[in-house]
């Protein structure tokens, strides 16, 4: 019985190892190449390490919260990147990563497969603290990626202030210190030309 359940751990294991390969539209922070799905949750999973101190809400579970940043993305595996400011794409989101999730976590051990799937439907539902405070780090990784890229991807996909802006919303349920350095990002961004008016 023990063989068949690490069997089973380590089929999901070599699965996510997908991950690598589903390129998000955000490039990294030399501005050579657009950064993939394992780049960004590793890099949010150590925001939470270093940010969690800034959450206005009082203590979180830091553990519960890597976690979420370490798999609320596996579901692209399947449903692909959906780009954020693509409304079209987005209309079928939620069903393409529900069933992307069914079939992903379902390589796991029952009690993983529970574990993990609850934690990404907390992520989805943001809810929690935990949940809303991975919710912030996840708009606010690609933020720092576009400032440093001087937008980039802003500038070929013709991003307006309000678009990103709006983006940027759920960090303020997180952190007002957070939110108010998106807010000057944002602002410096819109003088430079990041974002277009």
């Amino acid at each position: 019985m023990q063989d068949e359940r690490l069997e089973k751990q380590i089929d999901f294991i070599i699965e996510i190892d997908k991950l690598k390969s589903i390129a998000r539209q955000t490039y990294i922070a030399d501005g050579s190449r657009y950064e993939n799905d394992s780049e960004h949750s590793w890099h949010l999973a150590m925001m939470a390490i270093l940010l969690h101190e800034h959450v206005s809400v009082g203590k979180i579970d830091i553990v519960r919260v890597l976690k979420m940043v370490l798999v609320h993305d596996l579901v692209e595996i399947d449903a692909g990147d959906t780009y954020c400011y693509d409304s079209k794409a987005a209309e079928d989101k939620d069903l393409r990563e529900k069933k992307a999730a069914d079939r992903i976590f379902g390589i796991l051990p029952p009690d993983q497969a529970k574990e993990l799937r609850n934690i990404w439907d907390e992520f989805e539902e943001r809810k929690t603290p935990e949940a809303c405070f991975a919710a912030a780090l996840d708009r606010l990784q690609p933020l720092l990626l576009h400032m440093k890229t001087c937008g980039k991807s802003w500038k070929i996909n013709g991003i307006k202030y309000e678009q990103a802006y709006r983006r940027m919303n759920p960090i303020v349920e997180s952190s007002h210190a957070l939110w108010n350095y998106a807010l000057e990002v944002l602002n410096d961004s819109l003088e430079k030309g990041y974002l277009a008016r």
